[in-house]
């Protein structure tokens, strides 16, 4: 990749920011895995201002920013969830930006502040339908359950967990 690519920590003044890269990337990934109603009810519940406000908040999540010449392209959210155990919560990069290594970037930037922090396991929920089950296994995660958690409204999510030693 020939431009300059920075990874950097998000706070509250990104929630903006987060939102629009989630409402712009969601519509294109998820359109031919779950339905319209539920990518939308989704987007509502995860990347509200106020969803967000409280990921940062209470619940403590990490956020960081990819950005390419100053343009942000995808984020990523991590969390200690418990012991040596973390968990990536989310990692997306905007599809015209696929390809250029910007998540596994991310990726790396979150494995390392996990293992700086003492973290030894990585764990994260993916749709079993999305393309990106393969990107990860490709960056030597593994399937360690697979779970159907109901989130309201009549949806659900069926996913695979991921796990990965760091």
């Amino acid at each position: 990749m020939s431009e300059a690519l920075v990874i950097r920590s998000a706070d509250e003044d990104d929630i903006p920011t987060i939102g629009y890269l989630a409402h712009t990337i969601w519509p294109e990934v998820y359109s031919s895995i779950i339905p319209q109603e539920q990518i939308q009810y989704m987007l509502k519940l995860m990347y509200s201002p106020d969803s967000l406000e409280q990921q940062m908040g209470t619940q403590e999540h990490q956020f960081i920013i990819a950005e390419i010449e100053g343009q942000e392209v995808g984020f990523a959210a991590y969390s200690k969830l418990k012991d040596a155990t973390w968990k990536l919560h989310k990692l997306y990069v905007l599809p015209s930006m696929h390809g250029k290594g910007i998540g596994r970037a991310l990726l790396d930037m979150v494995e390392e502040e996990v293992r700086t922090h003492q973290g030894a396991h990585l764990v994260l929920n993916v749709n079993k339908q999305n393309k990106a089950v393969r990107f990860y296994t490709s960056m030597g995660f593994e399937i360690e359950e697979e779970v159907v958690l109901d989130i309201g409204n009549g949806f659900v999510m069926d996913d695979y967990i991921m796990g990965k030693d760091v």
